[in-house]
């Protein structure tokens, strides 16, 4: 049976009109369809039921499931989508995933223009989170690296002759199973003064890398790999031309008073007697770094200080100039102030102490991994195991973001395995377990420990020299920069 000729003959109420869609076979939903939109005496019914059910549209042109454009194409002139009210296209674009998107910014320059506006990249990307949220998706990003050999040079494990370079995303589930592989583009990698790129952090779909593994370089990048683009950050203001020694940390996040993304630097000036600390903040809805300013409580950052984002500031581990103390030196993306937390008082400033800031488990607050370093081996990377049987690593969570009293001890874990190698902490999952990194029969296993039974499960990821892990959410930002490169 042809749908458009059994109704030929009478106009149908929008409940008829829905209650026989749900009836028609899909086989036969073509015919219906493009009857509902022909028919001009049903035009004023039609649109109303459009503006009221735009998911009609969506669900059946179903171009979510179509790489290739041509297809994309023909299913749009079937339907004569062209006529659409916009705001019906808009909703039918906006409900379908990345990878669709990407591709139907190539069928029409009118289509292009309205995936690439920045206020539907914004709303495309709070849809995008509400439904992982719903549907409990959550990513992790690994960069994991292998070479020839390794070399700790200032607390960092910098790797030689790198012959794998891997970034993947991994769901953060009971099986961890592979969600992507990602490939990095190839260009950046040879103006590189570091064998490697490291990952500062992850923001909303955007990953900010930067070129310090060993040395300070000056090349900073923002990797969209979702959408396959990469902007290059222009060089600082601060330099070893400039003002001499340094040690320098950076930090990246969101500022949601300005739906801006900043790259946060800071530099403690290692020449002059008082050491102070610098900062400059690139903007990436300016492109342009800001001023250096003097950092405010005076401290100093130590070499290969670790940054987390959470609750729209950075946090960094920084000793004190006055006392040399630690605390953790916040600064608010959106006013721009710098501020002062304590850290446990448990905690005193020893050279042997190796600080790493993360973010709770409930994603609201910090968390502080702390374990001491080897006296015979100061300077290495708090990623590296340690073999002394009197090592510990602390897990410390604070319960309640800015309250000093709430810092809690979550767990001390000693050398672990026949090797009794201590393990070292990547972050917590969203089942509140923690990830490690443990050796096992001589391999490094990225293994989940439940804090509750303090049972360790492998999650099958070894045999890397260098590993990182971060969160991560797929977006469409830097769509919309004509600066940024396409790969």
């Amino acid at each position: 049976m042809v749908p458009g000729k059994a109704f030929a003959n009478h106009k149908p109420s929008i409940n008829q009109q829905i209650n026989r869609e749900r009836e028609v076979p899909p086989s036969d939903q073509l015919g219906f369809y493009s009857f509902l939109l022909h028919s001009s005496s049903l035009t004023q019914q039609t649109n109303e039921r459009l503006h009221l059910d735009p998911k009609l549209w969506y669900n059946y042109l179903n171009v979510q499931g179509m790489d290739n454009i041509q297809d994309i194409t023909q299913r749009i002139y079937t339907f004569k989508v062209e006529a659409f009210p916009q705001d019906i296209i808009h909703e039918i674009l906006f409900r379908l995933p990345l990878k669709s998107l990407i591709n139907c910014t190539s069928v029409c320059k009118p289509w292009r223009s309205m995936i690439m506006n920045q206020s539907f990249i914004h709303a495309h990307f709070s849809h995008t989170v509400d439904f992982a949220n719903q549907k409990d998706i959550d990513l992790l990003l690994f960069h994991r690296i292998s070479g020839s050999g390794s070399t700790i040079y200032c607390h960092n494990t910098v790797i030689h002759k790198v012959q794998v370079d891997v970034h993947s995303l991994h769901y953060d589930n009971e099986a961890f199973d592979v969600h992507s592989k990602i490939e990095f583009p190839i260009a950046p990698k040879k103006k590189l003064l570091n064998p490697h790129l490291r990952v500062v952090g992850t923001c909303n779909g955007l990953i900010c890398l930067a070129d310090d593994i060993s040395a300070y370089g000056y090349n900073f990048f923002l990797w969209n790999p979702t959408i396959r683009k990469l902007a290059t950050l222009p060089g600082p203001g601060i330099t070893f031309w400039t003002h001499g020694a340094y040690n320098a940390s950076i930090g990246f996040g969101f500022d949601s008073m300005t739906n801006d993304y900043k790259v946060v630097r800071l530099v403690t000036l290692m020449d002059e007697v008082e050491r102070p600390t610098l900062a400059e903040v690139y903007s990436l809805a300016t492109g342009t770094w800001s001023s250096p300013a003097c950092v405010s409580p005076t401290c100093r950052i130590e070499m290969a200080a670790s940054n987390a984002f959470v609750n729209g500031v950075l946090h960094w581990p920084v000793v004190s100039n006055s006392d040399h103390c630690y605390f953790i030196l916040t600064f608010d993306l959106g006013n721009e102030v710098f501020r002062m937390i304590p850290m446990p008082k448990i905690i005193q400033w020893n050279f042997n102490l190796g600080l790493r800031l993360s973010v709770s488990d409930d994603r609201k607050s910090v968390a502080l991994f702390m374990r001491e370093k080897s006296h015979e081996h100061p300077h290495e990377d708090f990623m590296i195991n340690n073999s002394r049987e009197d090592s510990v690593l602390d897990i410390w969570v604070m319960k309640e973001y800015g309250r000093k009293e709430s810092w809690t001890k979550l767990i001390t874990l000693g050398p672990q395995g026949r090797e009794r190698r201590l393990p070292s902490a990547f972050c917590f999952r969203k089942n509140g377990e923690l990830l490690l990194l443990r050796e096992e029969q001589w391999k490094e296993q990225v293994v989940s420990l439940d804090l509750v039974s303090t049972q360790f499960k492998n999650l099958g990821i070894s045999g890397y020299d260098y590993c990182t892990v971060d969160f991560y959410k797929e977006s469409l930002l830097l769509l919309d920069k004509t600066d940024a490169e396409s790969y």
